[in-house]
């Protein structure tokens, strides 16, 4: 084998175990690193670190009056414990929200990714 056989050769060997390495993460729980930070009605800061990018989060069962995203993904709020209905509040990374008057609190949120 020549010089270029092997460089070849060594690319390929390469590039096959970085579509493996790759393959194999992606399986891995992604997690929107960074916080988001909320606040209740009754006063209570809640901060939840780097939250997982799938599945729906509860809030406090009292819900929350303000949101901040300090987030690498942005966010959608829900009126309801269940990341369903309508009346959702998208929430940017490295932005805040805060219920509109006479609007309940939130009680959910899921990550965009």
């Amino acid at each position: 084998m020549s010089v270029t056989d092997h460089r070849r050769l060594g690319i390929a060997a390469g590039t096959a175990l970085l579509t493996l390495a790759v393959a194999g993460c992606s399986g891995l729980g992604r997690a929107a690193v960074g916080t988001i930070t909320y606040d209740t009605g009754r006063k209570l800061q809640v901060q939840v670190t780097t939250p997982s990018v799938t599945g729906c989060h509860k809030l406090k069962p009292v819900g929350a009056v303000l949101i901040r995203n300090r987030t690498v993904l942005d966010l959608v709020a829900y009126p309801t414990a269940d990341c369903t209905g309508k009346n959702t509040t998208y929430i940017a990374t490295t932005l805040s929200d805060v219920i509109a008057p006479g609007a309940g609190p939130w009680r959910s949120y899921s990550i965009v990714h």
